[in-house]
């Protein structure tokens, strides 16, 4: 289910991603604060499978309690928890299956299954097919470059989710124009671009010179001399050959009006990231001068447009030769809606560049929980002591993935445990790749049914949950500093507020 979230300035947040819905949380106790960053490093690391982690460590935690209150010493405890993580990632890494060696194609529809799995649970879920696909040629079209700013997500309210698409290239909104703009050409094949960070504007020279006129004819010399230079400039950008002309800064009336008498397209204030993408597409370099404009500066792509989306207009840059970037262009019917279906694409994304970097994939839907909770509580049995207890405890916390998929899919939990249970319990070994099977309520083969998800996932997630469960055990006191709240307490009452020393929450020294 999605959680609404508003804040004080009456911003609303409607998400299920766990790394979201953390952040936006205002946490006052500091062990909640670890799961925060768990949840935040997850989502850094792999990107998705941050509420995974989450429901993990609260649930070690949770089975650890009756322990803890019956008197068990914590160091036990995490020693067992620390043992149980290591086997379990152990496990993790032999049921991994590779997806190496496959021709493209193949691998465009594995990569495409694994996307699909981590946006059924979003709320873009219905339509996960068509964003699966986008995900992953995105990532295809981005190659080998590891920058994620090279996907670029714009948003554009109207229309449904189907009318998103993807541009192999770069797209975005038409900036800020000045008069002339209607006259310049908005479609080239084949063109030069040249980008720019300095301003094409007539600017007054005003370097702190001091200039003393004896005669007031002269003044127009210096007022002509202020037209040349930009004029000289614009001179330079036309002669370069470029037909586009993009610039970071503004672009003013004059310039505007010059370009489209000589059939340029420019456009000012383009937003730095977006000029860097076409850098990097075009294959042209960020100027600083019109000066010495030569060849290899100048990028060039395949065709250039002004094309409306919805009530937008974005210029679009198709067909570039280096090609490293892709943009996604989003619709939807409320902004709340595009936002998180841009969280939910940003999940996929990361998640198809993980598979694609760490190949190995284990099958989702809980299989792979309830494998590893029954392998550990068979572990369990053959340890005699307090730590057979722990680990079965820790084999029970795992459940509460497969539990919650049924829960949140709205089916009896209890029911469709017993059936993985007794599934995977069968010797052949052939339940382990069983989970929930959300659609029927029942269990299904997750592997068969491509209901996947990158290994790397499952071990971050373990990992991490088990650290934060310990770290949380390994604490037997909250200590709030004395010594920085009577300082405090000495500030105000420095600050003439008044406040007798006597009643300062009873831990300072009573006045006699």
């Amino acid at each position: 289910m999605d959680k609404l979230i508003h804040d004080d300035k009456g911003n609303t947040t409607i998400s299920n991603d766990g790394a979201t819905i953390m952040k936006l949380l205002d946490i006052v106790h500091p062990a909640a604060k670890i799961l925060v960053d768990i949840a935040k490093s997850q989502d850094s690391e792999v990107g998705d499978g941050t509420t995974t982690v989450v429901l993990l460590a609260g649930e070690f935690l949770k089975e650890a309690q009756p322990f803890i209150e019956d008197g068990v010493h914590p160091q036990n405890l995490i020693r067992s928890y620390r043992t149980a993580s290591y086997l379990a990632i152990e496990k993790i890494k032999e049921l991994a299956v590779s997806i190496e060696g496959k021709s493209l194609e193949e691998k465009k529809r594995l990569l495409a299954k694994c996307a699909a799995t981590t946006l059924s649970s979003k709320l873009i879920g219905g339509e996960k097919e068509f964003f699966a696909t986008m995900a992953v040629d995105a990532v295809l079209a981005i190659g080998a470059e590891d920058r994620l700013n090279m996907i670029g997500m714009k948003k554009v309210p109207g229309g449904t989710m189907r009318d998103s698409f993807l541009v192999n290239g770069v797209a975005f909104k038409k900036t800020f124009s000045y008069a002339g703009f209607e006259q310049q050409p908005k479609k080239f094949l084949n063109p030069k671009i040249l980008l720019l960070n300095i301003e094409l504007e007539l600017k007054s020279e005003k370097e702190n010179a001091e200039i003393r006129l004896s005669d007031p004819l002269q003044y127009q010399s210096i007022v002509d001399a202020e037209w040349n230079i930009i004029y000289d400039k614009l001179d330079k950008c036309v002669k370069s050959g470029a037909k586009v002309v993009l610039s970071r800064l503004a672009i003013g009336d004059l310039a505007t009006q010059y370009f489209a008498d000589r059939d340029i397209f420019c456009a000012g204030r383009v937003a730095e990231e977006d000029l860097h993408r076409v850098a990097a597409a075009a294959g042209g370099t960020v100027q600083t001068t019109v000066n010495n404009v030569i060849d290899e500066v100048l990028g060039t792509c395949d065709i250039f447009e002004e094309k409306q989306v919805g009530n937008e207009r974005f210029n679009i840059f198709s067909g570039c030769p280096s090609g490293r970037t892709a943009t996604i262009v989003l619709r939807g019917g409320a902004d709340q809606f595009i936002e998180e279906a841009e969280r939910s694409l940003h999940d996929a994304i990361m998640i198809v560049r993980r598979a694609l970097k760490n190949s190995s994939v284990v099958s989702g839907g809980g299989a792979i929980d309830m494998e590893i909770s029954r392998y550990l509580r068979q572990h369990a049995r053959t340890i005699a002591g307090k730590s057979q207890l722990f680990i079965n405890s820790y084999a029970k916390a795992l459940e509460v993935i497969p539990r919650q998929l049924c829960d949140n899919a709205g089916f009896d939990a209890t029911d469709v445990l017993n059936k993985l249970r007794q599934k995977h319990a069968l010797p052949s070994g052939e339940g382990a790749p069983y989970g929930v099977d959300i659609n029927t309520g029942g269990i299904a083969d997750s592997f068969a049914n491509f209901v996947w998800e990158p290994a790397v996932i499952k071990l971050n997630a373990i990992n991490a949950a088990t650290e934060a469960a310990c770290l949380v055990l390994s604490v037997d006191e909250t200590v709030k500093n004395p010594k920085s709240e009577s300082a405090q307490g000495d500030a105000a009452t420095m600050g003439g507020r008044g406040r007798g020393r006597g009643g300062y929450g009873g831990r300072g020294m009573r006045r006699r």
